[in-house]
């Protein structure tokens, strides 16, 4: 309910003169480096303490500190940061594929509520087979459920395509589980196996840790029962010579990362279910079948379909 007696003038016009001190040095009291370039951004202390706690607390604590000096955001690239001042000068903001999900994660960093709704409102309007795996990361990262949902979602309908991004590859181990965990995946458990195993080696290069030991929090919901024979086989000699299945050894004193009377249990397990011919019942996932499951002869022995 409007306050009596007042009126409003043209807002175009005053968002227009807002916009113009964007990033202006002219008149601006505090200088912020942003960035890994470092790049200096100019604003106004009042306006953005105004507008949003996170700088009233940081300017705030900068000011009674008494050394005029730049304030230093490191973690935030300077386009994005530009993009937050925009929103807080003008209450808009232009949105670019290329760098929405880094505004979305500094508007949820920064508080500000409004922005994050539009990033994210941009960000499922926009979602392709390119962006989704780094839009799930943000989502996980930062419990944006319905983020999150929705990008699962695209990925189950595009999965053979995901696999190959370089976003699926750069995933979290968080990340990854909620997919391995879809009965709703277009793609074969063989092709599967396969991503997680390029996914660990890009991660056992990057943290320089085993494949194995990357791997070790997401295979459990690798489907392996759903393998023919001759595919168990294969992977059984191909996680001898180089481990992705994590092993569990009967002593310590067995020095080698697996030899040969070591017990892969989760292989085990399958052949459990090819040798008695039934499902696990008690387990359920690892022998039900997802959207893209390729039909091998031993699946009509399995007791859960795809649900």
């Amino acid at each position: 309910m409007e306050t009596p007696g007042l009126v409003h003038g043209e807002a175009a016009p005053f968002s227009t003169a807002l916009r113009s001190l964007i990033n202006n040095p002219q008149y601006s009291d505090v200088c912020f480096v942003v960035g890994q370039e470092q790049q200096e951004v100019f604003a106004h202390r009042c306006l953005l303490a105004c507008r949003c706690n996170f700088f009233q607390r940081l300017l705030g604590a900068e000011a009674s500190s008494g050394v005029p000096s730049p304030v230093v955001l490191s973690t935030v690239p300077a386009e994005a940061f530009l993009a937050v001042l925009e929103f807080l000068y003008t209450n808009s903001v232009k949105l670019q594929r290329h760098s929405v999900l880094e505004v979305l994660t500094a508007a949820v960093e920064y508080g500000l509520e409004e922005l994050r709704e539009l990033c994210l409102e941009f960000v499922m309007k926009v979602l392709d087979v390119e962006l989704v795996c780094e839009a799930l990361q943000v989502a996980v990262t930062f419990g944006l459920g319905p983020l999150q949902e929705r990008c699962i979602a695209f990925i189950e309908a595009h999965s053979q395509e995901v696999l190959r991004t370089r976003g699926f590859l750069e995933l979290s181990a968080s990340a990854l589980l909620p997919l391995l965990r879809s009965d709703k995946l277009c793609v074969d458990e063989a092709e599967l196996v396969r991503a997680a195993r390029s996914w660990a080696r890009v991660g056992a290069a990057v943290l320089e840790r085993p494949v194995a030991e990357v791997a070790a929090p997401v295979v459990r919901e690798l489907r392996l029962a759903l393998l023919a024979p001759a595919e168990l086989s294969a992977l059984e000699e191909q996680n001898r010579r180089e481990p992705l299945i994590p092993v569990r050894r009967p002593g310590p004193w067995h020095r080698s990362t697996q030899q040969r009377g070591d017990k892969v249990e989760q292989i085990v397990e399958a052949w459990k279910c090819h040798a008695l011919r039934r499902g696990d019942t008690a387990r359920g996932a690892p022998c039900r079948r997802r959207r893209g499951t390729l039909p091998r002869e031993h699946h009509r022995f399995l007791e859960l379909p795809f649900k």
